[in-house]
């Protein structure tokens, strides 16, 4: 379910730039900070098994939030870094769903209006 929702949002991002709703740089933001967002589970997960200093789970939550998701969700399948807290996983689901209400806001005519340069 994940893997679906990260290649929905990727081409409903791409779909929405061909119909002139949004620029191609919000796919480059959405991919850019996916990046940045697994990097850090990466760092993270290296740093706790070495028993390092840790990236704070706000700041992982924050990246998320601000369209890192689909990094933190591949992160967390694929390096099993943050899967097992159930507290850290509502707090992921909820940051994408407030990331996703924002992205459909601005797609909304409403937030189109808002946006229109025109």
């Amino acid at each position: 379910m994940r893997l679906f929702l990260i290649i929905g949002l990727f081409i409903g991002l791409l779909l929405a730039e061909q119909q002139h709703l949004l620029p191609i740089g919000v796919f480059i933001y959405y991919a850019i900070m996916s990046l940045l967002t697994f990097i850090c589970y990466a760092l993270d997960k290296r740093a706790a098994q070495q028993d390092r200093w840790r990236i704070r789970e706000s700041r992982l939550h924050w990246l998320s939030l601000l369209g890192g998701w689909p990094g933190a969700m591949l992160a967390q399948q694929q390096l099993r870094h943050q899967s097992s807290k159930r507290s850290f996983r509502l707090m992921l689901w909820l940051m994408v769903l407030i990331n996703l209400g924002l992205l459909f806001a601005i797609l909304s005519p409403q937030g189109q209006a808002l946006i229109s340069f025109n």
